[in-house]
């Protein structure tokens, strides 16, 4: 009975932590539904009314929100995709390959985790504008495609496989490349799932970096969009087109984990078990 009590209190502490973290986004997506002019006239409501999609039209209207959105999504599409490529190439590389300088390496990639992005805005601007990359695609990319976290994400993983798949896969007449991409990226799974999450993520939340390499509307990504839309206010701040823009800033990033969550909860339950 007392295991029971402690069960019931669980469940009870766990579904309201998980109403204080949904309610906000709920009253986001209600309150984008509401004209400006009643927004602040709702009081503590939990459903709001009248509901309408006139803010959503106007935010279409005054800004090209499409294109934004297809700048982001394309960003963040490809520096996933390169991000999980090479990191899972060089982490399996540090993980099972042995050459010259290899733990030397390793550690210094492990030591560009530890330095602030800010720092290395100001080479990477100059750098890109060396390769007169500013406003273009290369320079919201390339930056995002290696990451010393994704390298050592993967490395860590494969150092927890067996190699007794590697050796049986070379006994059965496989080479280095076919056991890597016939058995060991399989396996992988979780984790490509979960790195491919955390940098979607990441760079759909980007800010910083667009805003400073783009300086025209056709390659502005939504966050930056978002931002000089808010600016562009002067006496009446405009909440209702505001939380339209944020409801779907967050659709392809909701959409995204529901898409990985059963490999990412996988990825996390796997860690937490030791042979």
């Amino acid at each position: 009975m007392k295991i029971c009590w402690k069960k019931n209190l669980g469940y009870f502490c766990l579904i309201a932590i998980a109403i204080s973290m949904l309610y906000p986004f709920f009253a986001m997506i209600n309150l984008s539904l509401v004209p400006n002019g009643e927004i602040f006239n709702q009081g503590g409501k939990l459903l709001y009314s009248p509901l309408t999609l006139e803010n959503y039209s106007n935010v279409f209207e005054k800004i090209p929100l499409w294109k934004y959105f297809i700048n982001s999504l394309f960003v963040a599409l490809v520096t996933t995709i390169g991000q999980v490529i090479f990191s899972a190439f060089a982490g399996y590389a540090f993980a099972r390959l042995q050459f010259k300088y290899r733990n030397v390496i390793f550690l210094l990639i492990l030591i560009t985790m530890l330095v602030p992005p800010q720092v290395n805005i100001i080479p990477l601007f100059f750098l890109m504008r060396q390769f007169h990359w500013i406003n273009t695609y290369q320079a919201l990319i390339l930056p995002g495609l290696f990451g010393g976290f994704g390298i050592f994400m993967m490395r860590q993983y494969f150092l927890g496989l067996p190699k007794d798949l590697e050796e049986s896969a070379k006994i059965d007449g496989c080479n280095i490349f076919s056991t890597f991409f016939k058995i060991i990226l399989p396996l992988a799974t979780p984790v490509i799932a979960t790195l491919a999450i955390f940098t979607f993520v990441t760079t759909w939340n980007s800010f910083m970096w667009p805003l400073i390499v783009t300086n025209t509307e056709s390659m502005r990504t939504l966050p930056v969009g978002l931002a000089i839309f808010k600016g562009s206010f002067r006496e009446i701040t405009l909440w209702g087109d505001l939380l339209a823009c944020s409801v779907i800033c967050t659709i392809p990033v909701a959409a995204v984990f529901l898409a990985g969550k059963k490999y990412f909860i996988n990825d996390i339950l796997q860690g937490g078990v030791k042979e």
